[in-house]
């Protein structure tokens, strides 16, 4: 396939309820997947490459698409995503396995979750083995498994590095995806001999690794025998991918689509939305702010910024229930630390604009900004 080009397919049964295209990058050979509801519109992208990035967008905009979710089968060591660059672009929101490290994810996915865009449902299969977040996704009615690294056409990924271990990747395959019926397509995350796509029935027949009754104690033979020289990009891979494919050198993430222009917003490396003390301390009029830390630390040596109100991060879920989720809303902590994940928890809730406050009362108090007990 050259660089750029992209497939449609006959139509298999209920594929006429689903966009599809299958992407191809020749450098690291790596498939992407676009799945998107006809009806709403909605799209998802699964590894989605940084490299492609202007032909991916290109493809939502022609298709009139919008984009929901970049999915990661894991933490890539040959190319690097374009879920960093997507989600500043389109307002998307990445995920990853909850279990592959890579904290700068918007949903840490755990096996069993259902992803969903209009009528379109993945649900989310733990296969480690290649690497110890490898995840598949497979469609609702288990017509398709996307399998990433975990299972190739005929092969599978390496187990000599990043968390590999060859007997759990046999499991996960056997347990994850030999169990879907056999017709069931199945879409790997490369190719490196020109074929596009398989079934359960062929690969649980004919793979060469994984396939034929092969045990577990032969794989391992198998997997131990194997040579094989690290991917050429693996040194910056794995840290950009850690980090949802921010490379040195990256601009900030300042004004997150996600975020309309309500503020100077800026993502740290873990993903968080945040504010300054300057900026929360001149917009305290038109922001709710929210502190928080326990009680005794509201009362406590630090005190609290005039006009915040006091939540603790426990009851904040709660709390947040009945709020406007289009009100502006920053949190506060003592350095930072708690006001993050109480941002990403509010994010997760549906609000719009939030915010954590950089470096927390402790700033707060080093810019000599008022504060009450």
């Amino acid at each position: 396939a050259r660089l750029g080009a992209h497939r449609t397919w006959p139509a298999r049964p209920g594929e006429n309820s689903v966009i599809f295209r299958q992407l191809f990058d020749r450098e690291s050979c790596t498939y992407t997947y676009l799945l998107a509801d006809p009806e709403t519109r909605e799209a998802l992208l699964i590894d989605p490459v940084r490299a492609q990035v202007e032909r991916d967008v290109s493809l939502l905009e022609e298709l009139g698409l919008t984009l929901k979710y970049t999915l990661e089968t894991h933490v890539h060591a040959d190319h690097v995503t374009s879920a960093g660059l997507l989600r500043r672009r389109t307002g998307c929101q990445s995920v990853v396995s909850s279990v592959a490290g890579a904290r700068c994810a918007d949903i840490q996915a755990e096996h069993g979750r259902s992803l969903q865009v209009g009528s379109v449902a993945l649900e989310v299969r733990h296969t480690p083995g290649h690497t110890n977040g490898c995840v598949s996704y497979v469609l609702a009615d288990q017509t398709r498994v996307f399998t990433g690294d975990a299972l190739f056409i005929r092969g599978c990924g390496r187990t000599d590095f990043q968390q590999g271990d060859a007997r759990r990747l046999h499991a996960s395959v056997h347990e994850q995806i030999f169990t879907l019926p056999d017709e069931c397509a199945v879409y790997p995350g490369h190719d490196y001999n020109g074929r596009t796509v398989s079934s359960v029935a062929e690969e649980r027949r004919h793979n060469p690794r994984l396939g034929g009754g092969r045990s577990a104690d032969e794989f391992v033979q198998v997997m131990d025998a194997l040579v094989l020289s690290d991917p050429a990009h693996m040194a910056v891979a794995v840290p950009a991918n850690l980090q949802c494919g921010w490379l040195p050198g990256d601009e900030p993430l300042r004004s997150d689509p996600r975020m309309p222009p309500w503020a100077p917003l800026v993502r740290n490396a873990d993903g968080v939305p945040e504010v300054s003390a300057v900026w929360t301390h001149a917009n305290l009029s038109v922001v709710r702010v929210i502190d928080v830390r326990r009680p005794d630390e509201w009362t406590g040596e630090l005190g609290h910024a005039v006009g915040s109100q006091l939540i603790p991060l426990d009851n904040l879920g709660a709390a947040a229930a009945t709020w406007d989720r289009d009100a502006p809303c920053v949190v506060i902590c003592r350095s930072g630390g708690r006001s993050g994940r109480a941002a990403r928890l509010l994010e997760g809730l549906g609000f719009r604009h939030v915010a954590s406050m950089a470096g927390g009362m402790l700033e707060w108090r080093s810019q000599g900004f008022e504060v009450a007990r």
